[in-house]
């Protein structure tokens, strides 16, 4: 019996590689989810620390696209290095622009970079009460 692949699983193997030096052009991106709608969170500002001594050193500032992603959060410079960093999701206004209240105002979410080569990726999942957020990919 002969087994032939569907068109759309070759177009996917052909495209993969494709997609994952995009997404590796940069060092880190982001992407937020509503969980309540189902839908991405357009609009929201991201900001991007790096811990330096007891304080925070802003390194960067960007807004989510209508798929709710910043493909490229870190700056041309500095280049990554290993250390202490942090994403700031802005979420409060994001939430007031939809006429909803919500307890978090911003979520901070704290990461560690040991390897400056890899691609970093911080999802979350938003709600008005609560988030989830992991180490993507």
């Amino acid at each position: 019996m002969t087994k032939t692949f569907p068109s759309s699983l070759i177009a996917l193997a052909i495209a993969a590689p494709a997609a994952v030096f995009a997404a590796g052009q940069n060092t880190l991106s982001v992407h937020i989810l509503n969980q309540q709608t189902g839908t991405p969170a357009a609009g929201v500002e991201v900001v991007l620390e790096q811990k330096q001594g007891d304080g925070w050193k802003k390194l960067n500032t960007a807004t989510t696209d209508n798929d709710g992603r910043i493909k490229g959060l870190w700056p041309e410079q500095p280049a990554a290095t290993v250390g202490d960093y942090r994403v700031i999701f802005k979420t409060g206004s994001y939430f007031s622009a939809q006429k909803l209240d919500s307890f978090f105002p911003e979520i901070p979410v704290e990461f560690h970079i040991g390897k400056p080569a890899e691609h970093y990726h911080v999802p979350l999942l938003l709600s008005q009460y609560g988030y989830a957020t992991y180490r993507g990919s």
